[in-house]
């Protein structure tokens, strides 16, 4: 008897990898990898996600009215065209397989969150990338890319893992350079951390940008709650109304939507965690390029530092930086999943971790 086999493509996805979580041998870390927040979630969202607890037996809200409204509420929007979801992740996938599949297109730029290509597969599309320019998505690059089939654009801004942004006027640029049907995607994980004049997550052009754009966020970042898997789209209604018909009718369960809503209210946590953010970001790649590596400028909760071979030796490559560390007790983020195999990505964290991981980089780079 012949195996039964998956539809053409599905065996071509590298399944996505998160970042490792342990090291053999050793029972504290120092975890750098996955861009979770240094301080975890907020006290109220813990205290709301037990209180939930305790009625596990039913079923959430498959409206998800109460998360909707809150959100509504803290950004400004229309609630009726929010669709909330297990995570971003959920979005993205559900927008590839209800917009794209066998012969059409989904674009992203070159190093672009690994989702994207990776949803586009496992609908039958293609995806393509567009090349970036010094790590940053190239407006131009991306429009040349866009064919007959090109239904979707994906743009995380800021990009994970480069750390990098497009500001809003260069985001409208490619909107309207775009066919009007073809959806703009703009994937904001990061927003909240964003404090530039002349960036925006993208809700505006949800609103004018013509019934043909997207934004996602998530609540695996600077609220601290990854662990439950809570992401959001704020859409055009007729997306929306799409979006609704192929989620699953209870896929965000009734402990994540609380948490979230208690998030959401905690605006001074939130606040601080992007304070600690700012410091420890800046302090961490004034002293990553002191040693002389070449740190993005980035505006998420991470940097990405690339490793150059020293003097023609492999001393100070990506490799075995990040196997000095590992042996340090200290994890951060391979990148060639990403087409960066000299960079490693690292997450800021609480000040002891931070500075434990530059001094252990200073030992590295003095060898």
């Amino acid at each position: 008897m012949s195996a039964p086999t998956p539809r053409p493509g599905i065996m071509d996805i590298a399944p996505y990898e998160g970042g490792t979580a342990s090291l053999d041998g050793r029972d504290k870390v120092i975890k750098l990898s996955s861009n979770e927040g240094a301080f975890g979630p907020s006290p109220m969202a813990v205290d709301a996600y037990q209180e939930a607890g305790q009625n596990l037996h039913r079923y959430p809200d498959g409206g998800h009215r109460a998360l909707r409204h809150a959100l509504a509420e803290r950004h400004g929007l229309d609630g009726e065209r929010i669709v909330c979801g297990a995570g971003s992740d959920e979005l993205i996938s559900l927008l590839c397989q209800a917009y794209a599949g066998p012969g059409d297109e989904v674009l992203y730029s070159e190093h672009g969150f690994l989702m994207y290509p990776i949803s586009a597969k496992a609908a039958g599309a293609t995806p393509v990338f567009a090349p970036e320019k010094d790590l940053t998505a190239d407006v131009d690059a991306l429009l040349e890319r866009v064919g007959d089939t090109t239904r979707l654009v994906f743009l995380a801004n800021p990009n994970n893992p480069t750390g990098t942004y497009l500001p809003g006027d260069e985001v409208w640029r490619l909107r309207r350079e775009l066919r009007e049907d073809v959806i703009l995607v703009i994937d904001a994980a990061y927003a909240e951390y964003v404090t530039d004049s002349d960036y925006g997550p993208g809700m505006d052009l949800v609103d004018g940008g013509g019934g043909n754009v997207v934004m996602t966020r998530t609540f695996s970042k600077i609220f601290g709650l990854g662990g439950i898997r809570l992401g959001w789209a704020y859409c055009p209604g007729d997306i929306a109304g799409v979006l609704n018909r192929t989620r699953g009718p209870f896929n965000v369960s009734a402990p994540a939507m609380a948490a979230g809503v208690a998030a959401l209210q905690d605006v001074a946590f939130t606040d601080k965690v992007r304070a600690h953010n700012e410091t420890w970001r800046a302090w961490t790649r004034d002293e990553l390029m002191a040693l002389g590596l070449d740190v993005t400028a980035s505006a998420g909760n991470f940097v990405l530092a690339r490793f150059a071979e020293k003097d023609g030796r492999n001393s100070q490559n990506a490799d075995a930086a990040d196997a000095f560390l590992k042996d340090r007790g200290i994890i951060v983020r391979r990148m060639e999943a990403y087409g960066l195999s000299d960079c490693l990505r690292i997450t800021i964290g609480l000040e002891d971790e931070m500075k434990a991981l530059v001094g252990a980089l200073k030992e590295f780079t003095a060898q």
